[in-house]
């Protein structure tokens, strides 16, 4: 017994334009809420099953953020669609097979270029891409190799090539916007949505983006109404969302710093891990985690897992109860952040000095430094305060870098540290003493 499903229904409003496009590159930036990651999951599920030896490689920075993200989209794209009966879905490999015929759906990062490289198919053509969260692509030469080497294939009609980007669009700098926005190619169509189209939002739903719109303008403008970040009027105006490669001769000026900022039901708890260069004034930062309704226990079981257990962290000192209970956990060498007068802006003053990258892997981090602005009410020193809103990874961060001040690199005899960058290695020798 079949049942009969309508798309129109399943999909809705906003993307007819989008679902049928055929352009070899099809770039969607779009808000959250606004349907974009939902939408395209159901197209590739579609789209396989209508075109007879089509397969589709997803593309993500990081391997490993496929299995709660993409690969449970998609899944879910069957399940909507009616169809999960059809499809086989494995975690080891990470793959999806059509298994009327074979086809099959791959996932890859850019952390494995030469798996990604490599990637064939047992049937038919590798003719579709989805890159999904496009922005954490640093690179627009990481995109063009990729692009040299997918699709492949001398594919005929009705069979096409076609390569879809999905993102946030946090940061008009980005290569994403000259590259396909600024001046669009006749091989190139462009999409721009936001939650307003997403006719499957409730009340509840709609209100998180109606008070984000009152005491957010900027990240409403992005995260809402899926515009282009713009650096005017931010905290943080000095940073790029990149991979930083250190020279091995350079590796003695910069040290690992851990902060942590505690939340739970209305804020999230959100952690940091950075490295700073204080004779070239430079940042790093490549890893975090930010979550909400997260225990102590649930806390130190991410530190742990993460490979920082053992590390110097600087924590929320108004907290020293969830403190205490980390260090009965194991975090034994977790420390209160340091407060007083004007901390907060002489922070802020200091981090400002030095130039930030983003791993594009941190993607709240890059979400909160989009939006993170000064209040327009001022302190008793008359200088504008920060607004204490989408600041909480910026908290962690400010409360680690106050013991940056502690390492002085030019008077250690420059002897080099084995360090690692936070991508692909859990190495991190040359901490505290």
């Amino acid at each position: 017994m079949t049942s009969e499903v309508k798309i129109t229904e399943i999909v809705g409003k906003g993307y007819n334009r989008f679902w049928n496009c055929k352009k070899r590159y099809r770039v969607l930036k779009g808000g959250k809420g606004s349907k974009k990651s939902t939408t395209t999951a159901l197209n590739f599920i579609f789209r396989i099953m209508k075109y007879k030896n089509s397969n589709l490689l997803v593309v993500r920075q990081v391997m490993n953020t496929h299995r709660d993200s993409t690969f449970a989209q998609l899944k879910w794209a069957q399940e909507k669609l009616g169809v999960s009966h059809l499809w086989q879905n494995t975690v080891s490999p990470l793959e999806m097979t059509f298994k009327p015929t074979g086809q099959k759906i791959l996932f890859r990062g850019f952390d494995d270029v030469l798996k990604l490289a490599s990637t064939t198919v047992p049937i038919g053509y590798l003719n579709f891409v989805w890159i999904e969260e496009a922005f954490e692509i640093a690179h627009e030469s990481d995109f063009d190799k990729l692009d040299l080497s997918m699709p492949r294939g001398n594919i005929q009609p009705p069979l096409f090539k076609q390569t879809t980007l999905t993102f946030n669009p946090w940061s008009a700098s980005h290569w994403l916007k000259k590259r396909f926005f600024d001046k669009p190619l006749e091989d190139t169509e462009v999409f721009s949505t936001n939650y307003m189209v997403n006719e499957f939002l409730d009340s509840t739903d709609l209100a998180v983006f109606e008070r984000m719109k009152k005491t957010n303008r900027r990240k409403y403008d992005v995260a809402g109404l899926g515009n282009w970040g713009i650096s005017e009027g931010l905290v943080y105006e000095n940073w790029t969302a990149d991979i930083l490669d250190i020279p091995e001769e350079e590796l003695y000026k910069w040290k690992h710093f851990f902060g942590l900022d505690y939340g739970y039901t209305n804020d999230p708890t959100a952690f940091v891990a950075f490295m700073a260069n204080p004779i070239d004034k430079k940042i790093y930062i490549y890893d975090e985690f930010y979550e909400k309704r997260m225990l102590n226990c649930d806390i130190a079981n991410r530190i742990t897992a993460m490979g920082f257990a053992k590390e110097r962290i600087r924590a929320d000192s108004a907290e020293p109860k969830s403190n205490d209970d980390l260090r009965r956990m194991g975090i034994s060498r977790i420390m209160p952040s340091v407060k007083g007068r004007d901390s907060i802006l002489n922070g802020i003053s200091k981090i400002s000095e030095y130039e930030i990258t983003v791993n594009p892997k941190c993607i709240n981090m890059i979400r909160e430094l989009s939006s993170y602005t000064y209040d327009d009410k001022r302190g008793e020193n008359g200088l504008r305060l920060p607004k204490d809103t989408e600041n909480h990874l910026c908290d962690a961060l400010r409360y680690a870098f106050e013991d940056v001040k502690y390492f002085h690199p030019d008077k250690d005899g420059k002897k080099p540290q084995k360090y690692s960058t936070g991508i692909t290695k859990n190495d991190f020798s040359g901490g505290w003493d």
